[in-house]
């Protein structure tokens, strides 16, 4: 078990989320809130406010790539296997509906086989309500470390 997913599991959500706003400052702009992480997924939520807005008042696509890299690098961290590491390469997304509402980003790595090394890729959704706004593909390299 990775050491993320192990942090994770003894300190609980809240926690955890509290913690990677530390860790990694960038992501503290969307204000994170880990919903669930396990190996092959992770879901992550952030508020619609006014700090992750855009010019016509919905979730900015940026707010949407952050919360996808979040959920994609920490359910990465905690699939790949002992003696691995990662990096994302590249993120490809689709706009799929004004993200007008609280967002939800969920990874799901369960069609990623986690023993290759090289190039994964790690698909995201993001939601609001039960509506897909936003789609991403991560790639990911991993290798040994």
């Amino acid at each position: 078990m990775s050491q993320t997913l192990q942090l994770y599991q003894s300190v609980g959500a809240k926690q955890f989320s509290a913690m990677i706003r530390e860790v990694a400052p960038y992501f503290a702009s969307i204000d994170p809130q880990f919903v669930e992480l396990r190996a092959g997924y992770a879901e992550v939520t952030f508020a619609k406010r006014r700090e992750v807005l855009n010019h016509i008042g919905t979730v900015h696509a940026i707010a949407l790539c952050n919360a996808a890299e979040l959920a994609a690098g920490t359910m990465t961290d905690a699939s790949i296997g002992k003696g691995r590491r990662w990096i994302p390469k590249g993120m490809t997304v689709e706009y799929l509906a004004k993200a007008d509402g609280d967002i939800r980003a969920v990874a799901d790595g369960s069609e990623v086989d986690w023993s290759a090394l090289g190039d994964l890729t790690v698909p995201v959704t993001a939601y609001v309500g039960d509506k897909a706004v936003f789609r991403a593909q991560i790639n990911m390299y991993v290798s040994q470390a």
